[in-house]
C-alpha cells in the first residue's frame, strides 16, 4: 500500500506581498549605498593617503617662498643693531612680522665665525652694538619655528592640531637645511668669514640666535 504524499501549503497572499517588499527595500539599500560611494583610483588625487599632512612636503613647498620673503625684507645688522637696542618695538614693528612669542626679525650680515656648540656659532659683526650677542645655527638639527613664522601666514588655524603645526616649522627647517646648508661644510667654521640672511626672534634684543636662509663662506 502507497503513503499519500500532501501538497505543499502555498503561501498566503500576505506572505508574497511581504516578501516583495522585502525585496523591494533591499534593492533600494544596496542602491543608495551604490550611489553614495565614490570609487577612488590608488595613487589619484583624491586617495586617502594623499590627505594625509606630510611636513617635508609642505616644507619643500613653502621654504622657497619663506626664502624669496626673506630676501626682500632683509634688515642690515648695522641698521638693525641700534633700533632694537633704542625701542625694541618699535623696532619690531618697523621691520618684524608679529608673533605671539617675539617678533620675527629678517636680517642680513657679514660675520667672522668664532666658537661653535652642536652648531651652533658666535659671530663677531662689524658694526653692530659690543653688547649684542650674535649666533647662527648651522646643524645638524634646525630648531626652532622662526622660520614657519617669518612670513606671518602659516598660522594654527591651517592644520588640525599642534601637532601638525609643530611638524610644518620641523619640514620647513629641514627643506631649508638641504637647500642652504647641506652643501656648506658646517663642521668647523672657527675663523671664517660668512655671509648670512636670516632670520631671529626678537625676545632678547641682545642676543640673536639666527636661522639662515642663505648661508655662504668666503
Amino acid at each position: 500500500m502507497s503513503a499519500a504524499v500532501a501538497p505543499a501549503p502555498k503561501a498566503s497572499a500576505s506572505s508574497r506581498r511581504g516578501l516583495l517588499v522585502s525585496i523591494a527595500l533591499g534593492a533600494l539599500v544596496l542602491a543608495a549605498i551604490a550611489f553614495d560611494t565614490t570609487v577612488v583610483k590608488i595613487g589619484s588625487e583624491a586617495d586617502v593617503r594623499k590627505q594625509v599632512f606630510s611636513p617635508d612636503e609642505f616644507g619643500a613647498e613653502q621654504f622657497p617662498r619663506i626664502q624669496s620673503f626673506v630676501d626682500e625684507r632683509a634688515v642690515a645688522a648695522a641698521t638693525l643693531g641700534p633700533a632694537v637696542l633704542e625701542d625694541k618695538a618699535a623696532a619690531a614693528g618697523q621691520y618684524g612680522t608679529a608673533s605671539s612669542t617675539g617678533a620675527i626679525m629678517p636680517i642680513r650680515l657679514t660675520g667672522t665665525v668664532g666658537e661653535g656648540k652642536s652648531g651652533v656659532y658666535t659671530l663677531t659683526v662689524e658694526g653692530i652694538p659690543p653688547e649684542i650677542r650674535v649666533r647662527v645655527q648651522t646643524g645638524p638639527a634646525i630648531n626652532g619655528t622662526d622660520l614657519r613664522d617669518a612670513p606671518g601666514d602659516i598660522e594654527f588655524g591651517n592644520f588640525k592640531n599642534q601637532i601638525e603645526y609643530q611638524d610644518a616649522g620641523s619640514g620647513i627647517n629641514r627643506a631649508m637645511k638641504a637647500s642652504v646648508l647641506d652643501a656648506l661644510d658646517t663642521k668647523d667654521l672657527t675663523g671664517k668669514t660668512i655671509d648670512v640672511v636670516g632670520v631671529f626672534r626678537l625676545i632678547n634684543p641682545k642676543n640673536w640666535l639666527i636661522t639662515p636662509t642663505r648661508m655662504t663662506v668666503e
